[in-house]
């Protein structure tokens, strides 16, 4: 490990069941930030969200955490790689409208879980597809950019019958 940034995140719906989004560059990701420490993260992602996105929100539990990483846990970083992120993820839903606009640079869109954008974090894509799926307290360790991954949440592999 190089270092390690830890984060926050929540998967938020509206009543229709969509997922918020923000664009802050060449990806979609979910609403959230850094964690400044010594903030509790179910304490301080309600705040990132308000932040970034100016919706107040309620956050329900916890999705899972997350774990981004150029190289497995168990095996050293490469010299240069950048550092690890660790991503509480949590459940939340929007109270109310805009307390305010979105900061400049950040893109809000509201996005159907089955069909996310194609250009979406790891952290993302993995916690979408959990949170569609019931799942609480997950654990994963995830690569940026790792194709095997790029296929949980789609359609084709969260088929239901």
């Amino acid at each position: 490990m190089t270092g390690l940034t830890w984060a926050v995140a929540a998967v938020v719906t509206d009543d229709g069941g969509r997922v918020l989004l923000c664009r802050g560059g060449r990806r979609w990701a979910l609403p959230g930030g850094r964690l400044r420490r010594p903030a509790c993260p179910a304490g301080a992602v309600a705040d990132e969200i308000r932040r970034e996105t100016g919706r107040s929100v309620e956050v329900t539990g916890l999705v899972g955490i997350y774990h981004l990483s150029d190289a497995p846990c168990w095996r050293p970083a490469a010299p240069g790689a950048a550092p690890d992120v660790l991503v509480h993820v949590f459940r939340a839903r929007v109270l109310a409208r805009p307390d305010a606009g979105p900061p400049a640079g950040c893109a809000l869109g509201w996005h159907r879980p089955q069909a996310l954008p194609e250009q979406v974090t790891p952290v993302t894509r993995a916690a979408v597809a959990d949170a569609l799926a019931g799942r609480w307290g997950v654990l994963r360790d995830l690569r940026p950019d790792d194709p095997a991954q790029a296929a949980v949440g789609s359609a084709a592999a969260e088929q239901r019958p």
